[in-house]
């Protein structure tokens, strides 16, 4: 059986160059800026948390529905797809992130305007709602709002299928603290640091970064033996 450290390690490193530049990074990074860093962070952490589990227990599962020998290739060819995938976003991507930045600076903006409450509204709401007891204070809107731009964007997304993709292949508590540490430093990092860190991120480094790390996880993986 696979150790919770190799688990640990390789998904520290996976999801950490997954998630830095990532659609969700920018976006808690603008919601950060707009209302109470402590709501948008405990929000994000959670569905992130809430995915990478749910994401480790069905590739824990995988190996009861078929052979633990499948498994294994089917998570090699992952690696490999995955690796050439961000190769390619990275050599097509320009020097920085300003470029998503603003896509996403712009969806939340369009949001905004379709609930017709503006920022200063909403900022003056959440102060107010911040006398409440602590835990109904994690039930305001911007949690949800924080809690379900995350949690749906990270649906079917490159992290998500890795980590599903790694639980198959090693000890899925590993992969599961792993990827939660990472998510917590990559959003801490987006909520302190805002809008000016997101627009000094260069998305052809991360993505070419995060391209060899996967095939260096796929190489390994081909090279590692699996009974059936």
């Amino acid at each position: 059986m696979s150790s919770v450290l190799q688990g640990f390690t390789k998904s520290l490193a996976m999801t950490f160059v997954s998630e830095i530049g990532d659609k969700t990074f920018f976006a808690a990074a603008i919601l950060a800026m707009r209302y109470p860093r402590r709501l948008v962070l405990a929000g994000c952490v959670s569905a992130l948390i809430v995915m990478t589990i749910l994401s480790a227990t069905v590739g824990w599962a995988a190996p009861n529905l078929i052979s633990r020998k499948w498994t294994h290739h089917i998570t090699t060819l992952l690696f490999f797809g995955f690796g050439l995938w961000s190769l390619w976003d990275g050599f097509k991507e320009g020097g920085g992130g300003s470029e998503e930045l603003a896509e996403v600076e712009a969806e939340l903006d369009s949001d905004m305007k379709a609930n017709g409450k503006s920022t200063k509204d909403k900022t003056e709401d959440e102060n107010k709602k911040q006398k409440r007891p602590f835990l109904t204070q994690f039930f305001s809107p911007i949690f949800l709002k924080a809690f379900s731009i995350n949690f749906f964007g990270e649906f079917g997304d490159k992290s998500q299928l890795a980590t599903i993709g790694l639980a198959a292949d090693e000890n899925p508590f590993g992969v599961v603290l792993g990827g939660v540490v990472a998510q917590l430093v990559c959003t801490t990092a987006a909520v302190i640091g805002g809008k000016s860190l997101a627009s000094q991120i260069s998305e052809r480094i991360v993505a070419l970064s995060g391209g060899m790390l996967f095939i260096i996880f796929g190489i390994q993986s081909f090279l590692t033996s699996v009974d059936a």
